[in-house]
């Protein structure tokens, strides 16, 4: 690092017609050129304090921007399963419904084989007709006194 320095001569005293006077003269720099500015301790420890801020929040915001891409990627994945689920869920629901159906129709069969209710009959067994005395009365049919009418 170049660490040149212009140093500046300051005249203090100049000729007045009643004696010499305090006045500052200046007077051009004795070497011409480029060179860099002296920077103050104060100055340079607030540089870096400010570019090592500066740093940390570049980090930070990078970071964050990294976690948001993870995330909205989870969260479509997780949208993506929950859609799956759903409809498998449906597809279940339906399947159940379909075997108690199943299980109710199965059961109903095995208690009929079990019972034997819808076998054919092995034998036939023949019974002539009794004659009943009781005389069977016909039934009166009952009929309303009163006539309604639909409507009003």
């Amino acid at each position: 690092m170049n660490t040149a320095r212009v140093r500046e001569e300051v005249i203090n005293y100049s000729y007045v017609n009643t004696g010499y006077a305090e006045r500052p003269i200046q007077q051009a720099p004795v070497i011409e050129g480029y060179f860099h500015k002296v920077i103050s301790v104060k100055e340079m420890a607030i540089r870096k304090v400010n570019t090592t801020l500066c740093t940390i929040l570049s980090i930070f915001i990078g970071v964050a921007f990294v976690s948001y891409y993870f995330e909205m990627s989870h969260e479509i994945t997780l949208n993506t399963l929950s859609r799956q689920v759903t409809s498998l869920n449906d597809e279940n629901a339906e399947l159940q419904n379909n075997l108690d159906r199943l299980k109710s129709f199965n059961n109903v069969d095995n208690r009929m084989t079990e019972y034997n209710l819808l076998q054919k009959a092995a034998k036939v067994i023949e019974v002539p007709a009794v004659t009943s005395t009781i005389a069977v009365e016909p039934k009166k049919e009952f009929s309303p006194s009163v006539n309604w009418a639909i409507g009003y």
